[in-house]
């Protein structure tokens, strides 16, 4: 079947900036950013390298964004995603594909000047990212690269010290287990279009109603890690206080999902994956 072209490209340069904003997935690059900021705050390594932490990140975030969009271009279409802008004709996949190349390399620029510890660990969440983008989200292994790099986002703050070191094992823990409930999450709402083009991850081929309820299982696994990696360290009234909210969400959603499965399902997973993280802050900067 032959894909539908888009109309040649006339909107002016400010139109064209926005469309590439648009491009970069502003909400998870602003989130993941604000994350890894958070955190690098959290581990007290000082003003200068908390910058250059948010920057690295941010470049990241940018690339992997903008990466998805020009892989993505043909299939969207394919099937006519008028919501994105290279299928709608408002900037072109070549446009998207250089800006993904320039902010990578910024990315590890920057990485590189924090040291090589971190450019290696952010090396490795950003390939495991483009990975996703290129190829993983074709197979059983699609939810890997959310485990992995989200598992990493935590060592990213206390790498960036003067004196690097690897966060302890539970935030990373409870990184990857945020980061599985992420990608179940992010694939629902695309599950048709994305079937229709061919993309069958681990979401698409169990489904949606058990996507949300391994989202759910995942986001009350990792707030039962952050619980007891930090027991002793963070106060126990903000820890029992941060779990007993992800519990409460997520059985709320539990519940609606094997009644009834509805968007309202997905925005449960969404806001006790963001009661997750808000936990691995807080205990970030209680250890």
């Amino acid at each position: 079947m032959a894909s539908r072209q888009t109309s040649p490209v006339t909107t002016g340069f400010g139109g064209r900036v926005l469309a590439l904003l648009a491009c970069s997935h502003p909400g998870p690059t602003v989130v993941v950013t604000t994350l890894a900021g958070l955190l690098a705050v959290g581990a007290g390594i000082g003003v200068e390298r908390i910058a250059l932490t948010v920057a690295a990140v941010l470049f990241g975030q940018l690339s992997v964004g903008w990466s998805n969009d020009a892989i993505d271009a043909p299939r969207d279409i394919a099937v006519g995603r008028r919501d994105k802008p290279i299928a709608a004709g408002v900037i072109s996949r070549r446009a998207v594909a250089a800006a993904a190349g320039v902010a990578l390399v910024l990315a590890l620029g920057v990485s590189g000047v924090i040291g090589w510890q971190f450019c290696l660990a952010h090396g490795i969440a950003l390939a495991s990212a483009w990975a996703y983008n290129a190829w993983l989200k074709f197979t059983w292994a699609s939810v890997i690269p959310f485990a992995v790099s989200f598992g990493i986002l935590p060592s990213l703050a206390t790498l960036a010290a003067a004196l690097p070191a690897v966060a302890p094992w539970w935030q990373g823990a409870a990184g990857a287990l945020l980061g599985v409930a992420v990608h179940l999450t992010n694939v629902v709402p695309d599950l048709a279009d994305d079937e229709a083009t061919g993309v069958r991850g681990l979401g698409h081929r169990i489904g949606a109603t058990p996507s949300a309820i391994a989202a759910f299982a995942a986001v009350i696994a990792g707030t039962v890690v952050v619980l007891v990696g930090s027991f002793g360290e963070a106060p126990p009234a903000v820890a029992l206080a941060a779990s007993a909210s992800v519990v409460a969400c997520a059985v709320a959603g539990l519940l609606r999902a094997l009644r009834k499965p509805d968007r309202l399902v997905f925005r449960l997973v969404m806001a006790s994956g963001l009661i997750l993280a808000a936990q691995l802050v807080l205990t970030a900067f209680a250890a």
